[in-house]
């Protein structure tokens, strides 16, 4: 009951300051509409637990995917939008899916582990048990010195995880003054320079990438049960699960990769370092699906009612996918409950938008922003060429949210500064809400870059950083439902004023071709 108090009092003494004239129009009749279901009569939340706990992890094209956007696509068409759809983007590969796991060691004495089988992994083909084999090599060739000698192990690299105490909070929100920076920056950084940063070391516990390549296949071509990874982002329970190799139709299975716990990875090695013998039981089940290898978004519509305007398109989106150690609650629950819930919010207060308001969420973000650069690619045009559709010119702007559960806090123009005074008017009824900060600044690796990369107006949101990604903690209970409340609020009020605006968002100079590793970009 405080917050509601809170929301209702700021409301009251902000409004009569926004009224004060600025150039771009705001209908503060809506916004205070907009404010009022978005704030007391939320169903964010109702939608996170269907995506997350009800839906389960969503690996792109899993059974868990496919019963998020089933139950996205029956929300919309409940709420009133239309074309609610799943829509092929292209070849993706094959589904999976986790039925079983179960890893423990039994020698010396008893644990059960915390461990995850890496996506895209086979099976171990029932319960096994087996010895653990330290690989002590460095390179491809030291790896000749276990030839023959696999069959039947579970297999980790001899590698000590270095572990530093932290002394940070788990969440820390953005302060007045980092924000500040933010505002005050003048240049937009360089995409390059931003993925430069984020190319990741080709080295796993030791051993380059093509030495553990070739051990994977010599540890299926002898017959060993598994390999156990970590790395030293895992600690204190948290464990990092990626995919253990490639998931096209045409790839062979992919050896059992485990990620485990720093700490269990470490107690490991020690024990076979001063020669204690380890054993362990290992008993994983996957499933994979290869009748429908394409990939598929979600996308429906709130029609645009001006006669002029109706054919014109603002996009908000998400990415739907997730990874599969726990149910993708902050990374990307968080982003597609918000998304959701703003179209809720704005059929819920009857607009009548002159655009046409198009949402999508987004599939294979996580395997480099297949879903949107595919949506992209058949419906405006093909970033590596620059040759444009004729929808390229009917576009707007287009509005994303992918950095966890935290607040909106303002926007990253990427380097569009001619929307700089549009969005400013548009913070203003919220800046009780701390959303106001306007960055020139670019953010990168999620799906606003495939718009980007094409010269479509693509934003991400400036938010509190909380999240949980890629970990088997990224689960319902770590989103904060008052924060979320918050951003579909915002997010609904962005696209009302885009839908309603005379123009459309302003745009950069069209890019020259892209090639893809520049469209993904970082967001490290």
């Amino acid at each position: 009951m405080k917050c509601i108090k809170f929301y209702s009092l700021v409301f009251l003494f902000v409004f009569p300051i926004v009224l004060i004239a600025q150039t771009e129009s705001v209908d503060q009749d809506v916004m205070a509409k907009i404010r009022n279901e978005g704030l007391l009569n939320s169903k964010v939340m109702d939608i996170a637990f269907n995506i997350t706990e009800v839906s389960g992890p969503r690996v792109t094209n899993s059974p868990g995917f496919m019963r998020a956007a089933n139950y996205a696509i029956n929300q919309f068409t409940q709420w009133g939008l239309v074309n609610s759809r799943l829509d092929p983007w292209g070849d993706f590969g094959k589904g999976w899916e986790l039925e079983k796991s179960y890893v423990s060691m039994t020698t010396p004495w008893y644990r059960s582990l915390i461990a995850y089988p890496k996506t895209w992994s086979a099976g171990s083909n029932g319960p096994q048990s087996g010895e653990v084999l330290l690989i002590s090599a460095k390179d491809t060739a030291e790896l000749e010195a276990y030839r023959g000698k696999l069959k039947g192990k579970v297999l980790m690299l001899d590698y000590l995880i270095n572990f530093e105490q932290s002394y940070k909070p788990a969440a820390v929100r953005r302060t007045d003054e980092e924000l500040q920076k933010l505002s005050e920056v003048t240049e937009a950084e360089d995409t390059a320079a931003m993925r430069r940063r984020s190319i990741r070391n080709n080295v796993q516990n030791g051993l380059p990438r093509n030495a553990l390549l070739a051990l994977k296949k010599m540890a299926i071509n002898e017959g060993a049960i598994a390999i156990l990874s970590s790395a030293s982002e895992n600690n204190a329970g948290t464990v990092f699960v990626l995919q253990a190799g490639p998931y096209k139709i045409s790839d062979p299975d992919n050896f059992l990769d485990i990620a485990i716990g720093l700490e269990d990875y470490n107690m490991i090695v020690r024990l076979l370092r001063n020669k204690t013998p380890v054993k362990m039981e290992v008993d994983v089940k996957t499933k994979f699906q290869t009748t429908d290898t394409k990939g598929y978004n979600v996308i429906a519509e709130i029609p645009g009612t001006d006669k002029n305007l109706k054919e014109e398109i603002v996009m908000l989106g998400a990415h739907l996918d997730s990874w599969p150690a726990a149910n993708g609650a902050t990374d990307n629950a968080a982003g597609v409950s918000v998304m959701m819930e703003a179209v809720r919010i704005l059929k819920a207060i009857g607009i009548k938008n002159k655009r046409t308001i198009r949402i999508a969420l987004w599939s294979g973000e996580e395997q480099g922003l297949l879903g949107s650069r595919g949506y992209i690619k058949k419906n405006f045009g093909d970033p590596a060429t620059m040759k444009l559709l004729p929808a390229h010119d009917k576009f707007s702007a287009y509005y994303n949210l992918d950095y966890g559960t935290g607040k909106i806090l303002g926007i990253h123009l990427q380097g569009n500064e001619a929307a700089r005074s549009i969005f400013k008017t548009w913070f203003e009824p919220f800046n009780d809400l701390r959303a106001k900060t306007i960055t020139i600044q670019n953010t990168g690796s999620t799906d606003h870059i495939s718009f980007d990369a094409i010269g479509l107006p693509g934003f991400q949101f400036v938010q509190d950083r909380i999240i949980t990604q890629h970990s088997n903690m990224d689960s319902y209970d770590h989103l904060m439902p008052d924060d979320l409340k918050q951003s579909a609020t915002i997010m609904a009020a962005f696209l009302y004023n885009s839908a309603m605006r005379d123009e459309k968002i302003p745009r950069k100079v069209l890019p020259k071709p892209l090639s893809v590793d520049a469209i993904t970009g970082s967001k490290n």
